[in-house]
């Protein structure tokens, strides 16, 4: 994984990160955010990947099932967050669109996936933190908005 800094503002950045083959994608991304200490960002990405697996939140279980997907895909769309875990510490939320080589689609929640052979993630850091807290309805811990630690 290669990381650069695209844009700096105000206290507010834009980094890219390039992923390479081999590399799971939410345990490379919680690296980087930990090591820049983000605390709220936006994440975009195209790319490739393979062998991942799509969560689906069974609301009347509540608890995600997991969806194999054990070929290789086109990343058609990522988009998530990433936000600080009840005991402040970044996590990444990511929702994805991929397709297969038939040209269907797949989407959902990522839970894991392996790049091959690229991943290219722009994240683009908020002015504000994002604190997950948790939900007793869901039993997720969701994200509540917090006013900015540098103000």
């Amino acid at each position: 994984m290669e990381c650069k800094l695209l844009h700096e503002d105000d206290g507010r950045r834009t980094f890219a990160v390039i992923m390479k083959t081999g590399d799971e994608v939410l345990s490379a991304m919680t690296n980087f955010a930990t090591k820049e200490k983000i605390g709220a960002a936006q994440i975009t990405a195209i790319g490739a990947l393979s062998n991942l697996k799509l969560l689906y939140f069974n609301w009347d279980k509540k608890e995600y099932e997991k969806i194999p997907v054990d070929e290789q895909v086109e990343v058609a769309s990522l988009i998530g967050d990433i936000a600080l875990d009840p005991k402040s510490q970044p996590t990444v939320h990511i929702h994805l669109v991929v397709g297969k080589s038939d040209g269907r689609a797949m989407a959902g929640h990522l839970g894991t996936a392996y790049v091959r052979p690229t991943l290219e993630v722009i994240v683009e850091e908020l002015p504000a933190y994002l604190q997950k807290v948790h939900d007793p309805e869901t039993g997720l811990a969701l994200i509540k908005a917090k006013e900015p630690l540098h103000a």
